[in-house]
């Protein structure tokens, strides 16, 4: 058995234990089809974002390829796959936009809404926006509604 220690993508310190049985299971990442998958979500999900009038404005001058592929990491991870993240923390790269609550809700029923599109089971895309949502206090600058 081993016990070995991580940093999430949200700069959260976890503990984890680790024998044969743990590393066998089948992660959300594989389950729902790995890479192509996660691309095939992140690829609906900006079209659905960059169609949205509340949300554009936020994506206005930035370099969309690049922030797929910092999206298509970060879901990776989230759905238990390979931790390849090197971008900045979320709040950090969050902090000058002042997202408040509702569009952080947007967001994540765009995502919802990808990954329902794709075909991804239900129980993944709860687990899946269960991790998102708690991502919400870093993201959203505090005091907004």
């Amino acid at each position: 058995m081993q016990f070995s220690c991580y940093r999430s993508l949200f700069g959260r310190i976890y503990h984890k234990m680790s024998d044969q049985t743990t590393r066998a299971a089948v992660s959300d990442y594989d389950a729902i089809g790995g890479g192509p998958a996660v691309s095939a979500v992140v690829n609906d999900f900006y079209v659905r974002v960059l169609d949205d009038p509340q949300l554009a404005p936020y994506f206005e001058g930035v370099d969309i390829p690049r922030l797929k592929r910092h999206q298509v990491l970060l879901v990776t991870q989230v759905l238990g796959g390979p931790d390849n993240y090197e971008g900045r923390p979320l709040d950090e790269a969050h902090e000058h936009l002042d997202v408040d609550h509702d569009d952080f809700a947007a967001v994540a029923s765009h995502l919802t809404a990808a990954m329902n599109a794709a075909g991804v089971p239900e129980d993944i895309v709860m687990r899946a926006i269960a991790a998102v949502s708690a991502t919400e206090p870093d993201i959203v600058k505090a005091g907004s509604t």
